[in-house]
């Protein structure tokens, strides 16, 4: 899958995936899904946010996970 709305600018919060070249780090977004914010909640606190972002973030925070193992116990 090609991202279209996901970018990844070094001079823009240092390099983290964002939305669209806003500065809204695509963490950001899954952050407030994990925390079971709404898409309108998320939209009212982010107004530039549009809900394609969402999902765009939440595919592509999937397809990093898919990338290597992230442990699941912590020492």
């Amino acid at each position: 899958m090609k991202f279209t709305r996901i970018t990844i600018e070094p001079d823009k919060m240092g390099g983290m995936p964002c939305i669209r070249g806003l500065r809204i780090p695509v963490a950001t977004v899954v952050g407030m899904v994990a925390n079971g914010m709404t898409e309108k909640d998320i939209l009212k606190a982010y107004p530039d946010l549009e809900p394609e972002d969402i999902r765009e973030a939440l595919f592509y925070a999937a397809e990093a996970v898919k990338e290597r193992q992230i442990p699941l116990v912590s020492a």
